[in-house]
């Protein structure tokens, strides 16, 4: 099992499974899209993104969020295990043995050629176990409805479960910023449950990401 120490505190180094040109293959006869092994790959335009976050907002409501929240949990749970397949086949061994440099510059390259934008681990906090996430460029809240709240629930849902089977770890995530408010970036912080639970009123209350870290800071 990965060790969040190692996760947090190993540097970074090129790596090329992921990348666009090799990884992505497709027939512009066939209309299909690929990876390198063959599986299926699937181009969703702007306009369906939109169009989705508004009916989950007609049907559900105020519901919406938690809708997508569960959504992401569930894809965040399969792609995890592909994402460990694909890697465990090319370097023909378990995650459990890659170097976290292979493992961080696999994440960030996978990310940005499935078209999610620019991941970044934050580990400024890692000392008192929080781990911060930073998502550059994210389609799902640009296509999202502008806001005084956040919206990224999706990414929310992918990056708690990815992290929590990565670590062994039941961890939650809180979002602190988002780009659909006008925020330069979408960041997250993943840690225990009982420590986030200031998050959501200090986000509520208007205060930005370095100022809810602090108050995170302070707790005993």
């Amino acid at each position: 099992m990965v060790s969040v120490a190692d996760l947090l505190t190993d540097g970074r180094l090129p790596g090329n499974y992921f990348a666009q040109d090799l990884y992505v293959r497709g027939s512009t006869e066939l209309g299909l899209l690929e990876n390198r092994r063959g599986d299926r790959l699937l181009a969703i335009p702007e306009s369906l993104l939109q169009a989705i976050y508004s009916g989950l907002e007609k049907e559900t409501g105020q519901a919406s969020g938690l809708v997508l929240y569960n959504c992401g949990r569930w894809w965040g749970k399969n792609f995890y295990a592909r994402f460990c397949e694909e890697l465990a086949d090319y370097y023909k061994q378990p995650l459990s043995s890659l170097s976290m440099a292979e493992f961080l510059q696999s994440l960030q390259q996978c990310w940005k050629t499935h078209g999610w934008g620019q991941i970044h681990l934050d580990i400024t906090y890692r000392d008192r176990g929080f781990l911060g996430v930073e998502i550059w460029h994210s389609p799902f809240t640009a296509a999202a409805p502008q806001g005084q709240k956040p919206a990224g629930d999706l990414e929310r849902g992918i990056l708690e479960i990815f992290f929590s089977q990565l670590t062994g770890r039941e961890l939650r995530c809180a979002q602190t910023s988002c780009t659909a408010k006008g925020d330069d970036c979408n960041r997250f912080v993943l840690g225990l449950q009982k420590r986030l639970q200031p998050v959501e009123a200090l986000v509520a209350n208007g205060q930005a990401h370095q100022a809810i870290m602090q108050t995170l800071m302070q707790q005993g």
